[in-house]
């Protein structure tokens, strides 16, 4: 009997063909779509005479250009009018589900995904956008992809691949209090490097991964990109599946349970060989904070700034000076106590109702600071509809946040939520890089609560001291 990891076991089920070259043909089982990367695949479908070879299996939603604030509409910023229209129109034309600006179930693509039900174990799904590997916390086999690839999926659904190699990352024990897996997969990926899982399908296993909740897994698996993984998962287990059951595309009734017989089989065989892995314990994870413009570059937040000089070779003192200028901090200083401009909760990493329920604890009863633009973005509308009926939009406003409406917002600035320059922002979002949030916006990233204990402060704050 052949002992397989999870992804080996996905690869062999997708497989069509070795093609010259070295890349495997697989079949793709859903491809989601959304405002920027889609309408010029549609364009080159349209100019080779080409439709949609599975309009059922073809998802999109409108999320990245579109306002998150109220009573929008389909202009937001230059240009971003047009590509809303014209993937409205291709969508249409082509037969494809397409939750739109003003749909009810609209929202973040990787949040919807899940949601929704459209993503589900065992499934191969591809987007247009690098932080697809979050529903590999389902155990499914998702990653993001061009322009170019994106036509391929459209008209033939299936997709050219390289074979990854495989990785383990192992965290045994469970996180401390106020230790969250924003803060784990932080720590994780200050431990390895943004490069220490390229080429690899990555799995995350461990009593601290098995433990956690589905939206929690959807953070890590959401960051596994920012460590180089081409894709992230987690095994399925009973967490995954009272997570699905009932959600609108995932089977219904004897279905259910016959697919949950399928999903359980598809865990990665004891012992099974990884080409790599690396074992923690989840009690050496702090809260996090980044204080560079990588995810890499990030510490514990009571810790104190890096000094370039302590780096081991000429490239990494580089990008910590570097880094450290650019974000105006002081080598070996503290960031606790350092005023804070903005603040964002929401993005793909951490807009569900769990992470918006987590800084409404810290934010029940108090004020944001006088200087600070906060902002709370659900990550859909289902989340938005689910915090309001438990009051959370409530708290929010009456502490002085701003309560939006679902979107990508300020984690990529393509939209009209943006960080002035030379403002600091704490954010829930996955990347810090230069301008990310706009030109010259220094970006920390935290965790909910740490971005909320920001926002009512005015300065870098340890939540738990709260």
């Amino acid at each position: 009997m052949t002992v397989c990891t999870l992804f080996e076991k996905l690869w062999d089920q997708h497989r069509i063909a070795d093609l010259e070259g070295g890349e495997t043909l697989v079949h793709i089982d859903r491809h989601l779509l959304y405002e920027i990367t889609s309408p010029q695949a549609f364009d080159g479908l349209q100019q080779a005479g080409r439709r949609v070879r599975n309009p059922e299996l073809t998802f999109g939603t409108t999320d990245h250009l579109v306002s998150t604030r109220r009573n929008r509409d389909d202009e937001t910023v230059e240009g971003g009018a047009a590509l809303i229209r014209a993937f409205r129109s291709s969508t249409r034309a082509h037969g494809i589900r397409h939750f739109d600006v003003q749909d009810a179930q609209q929202g973040i693509v990787h949040v919807i995904a899940p949601e929704l039900g459209i993503a589900l174990p065992g499934m191969t799904l591809v987007c247009g956008d690098s932080h697809t590997g979050t529903v590999g916390a389902l155990g499914s086999w998702a990653w993001g992809i061009g322009t170019s690839s994106v036509e391929q999926v459209l008209a033939t659904q299936t997709l050219a691949v390289r074979k990854p190699k495989t990785m383990r990352i192992l965290v045994d024990g469970q996180l401390s209090a106020g230790v969250t897996p924003k803060d784990l997969i932080l720590y994780l990926i200050g431990q390895i490097g943004t490069a220490g899982a390229t080429g690899y399908a990555l799995e995350l296993a461990g009593q601290a991964i098995t433990d956690m909740p589905m939206e929690g897994r959807f953070t890590l698996c959401n960051m596994g990109v920012e460590a180089g993984a081409r894709t992230t998962m987690i095994a399925p287990d009973d967490t995954t599946f009272s997570y699905l059951h009932g959600r609108e595309f995932a089977p219904k009734g004897s279905s259910f349970d016959a697919a949950v017989r399928e999903w359980r089989q598809l865990a990665s065989d004891p012992g099974a060989v990884f080409d790599r892995e690396l074992r923690f314990h989840a009690s050496a994870a702090a809260p996090q904070i980044t204080w560079g413009t990588s995810p890499e570059q990030v510490m514990p937040i009571d810790s104190t700034v890096p000094i370039p000089a302590h780096f081991d070779t000429e490239e990494q003192r580089g990008a910590a000076q570097r880094a450290i200028e650019y974000m105006g901090l002081q080598p070996g200083a503290s960031l606790l106590g350092l005023k804070v401009d903005a603040v964002f909760i929401g993005s793909c990493t951490n807009s569900r109702l769990s992470d918006l329920s987590a800084a409404a604890e810290i934010v029940r009863s108090h004020k944001v600071a006088s200087h600070v633009r906060a902002l709370v973005v659900p990550g859909s509308m289902t989340v938005k509809r689910e915090a309001e009926a438990l009051g959370l939009h409530r708290v929010f406003l009456d502490a002085g946040f701003e309560w939006r409406e679902p979107g990508c917002s300020m984690c990529a600035a393509v939209n009209d939520d943006v960080v002035p320059p030379g403002a600091r922002c704490v954010s829930t979002s996955n990347r810090n890089f230069e301008g990310r949030q706009g030109p010259r916006a220094r970006t920390h990233l935290a965790s909910p609560a740490v971005a909320a204990a920001a926002a009512i402060t005015g300065v870098i704050t340890d939540a738990r001291r709260l």
